[in-house]
C-alpha cells in the first residue's frame, strides 16, 4: 500500500467494513448487487475514498477502502448504508417488502483498520470470500 496525500496530510488509512441487510435477508444478488456495486463506486469517487476490495454476498458486504483523514469510518459507512438504502429501495421496490419501510440495512457494521502489512491479509480475505 502506498501512501496517498491531500493538500495537508500524507496518510495511509485503509478500512475493512461489513454490513448486512435487515434480517439478514439474501438480497444483494442479480441486478440488485450490479446496482449496489455502481452505488458504492460512485459514493467512494465523490469522496475521494478508493476501494481496494469489494465483495457483495448474498447477505452481507465486506467493503475494504482507503480514505483521507477528513473521513471519519462512521460518517464513512453511515454513507455507504443510507445512500445505497434510499436508491436500491427506490429502484427495488421489492426490498421494501422483505426489508421494511426505514431501510434496508441493519444499524450495526464491523469497522476494522488495517496499516501495510494486514492490508494485504485483508484483501486476500475477501477476495476468498468471493469464490464462497
Amino acid at each position: 500500500m502506498k501512501t496517498k496525500k491531500t493538500r495537508y496530510a500524507h496518510y495511509n488509512i485503509n478500512y475493512h467494513f461489513v454490513w448486512i441487510p435487515k434480517y439478514r435477508r439474501k438480497i444483494l444478488t442479480g441486478d440488485v448487487a450490479e446496482e449496489f456495486e455502481r452505488l458504492l463506486h460512485k459514493i467512494c469517487k465523490e469522496r475521494e475514498v478508493e476501494i481496494l476490495s469489494l465483495s457483495i454476498q448474498p447477505d452481507h458486504v465486506h467493503l475494504f477502502v482507503s480514505a483521507p483523514p477528513r473521513h471519519a469510518p462512521s460518517e464513512l459507512v453511515n454513507t455507504f448504508k443510507g445512500y445505497t438504502s434510499r436508491y436500491l429501495r427506490q429502484k427495488f421496490p421489492e426490498l421494501i417488502k422483505l426489508t421494511g419501510e426505514k431501510g434496508l440495512w441493519t444499524r450495526t457494521y464491523y469497522v476494522g483498520t488495517a496499516g501495510t502489512v494486514s492490508a494485504e491479509t485483508i484483501k486476500r480475505y475477501i477476495e476468498e470470500c468471493q469464490d464462497e
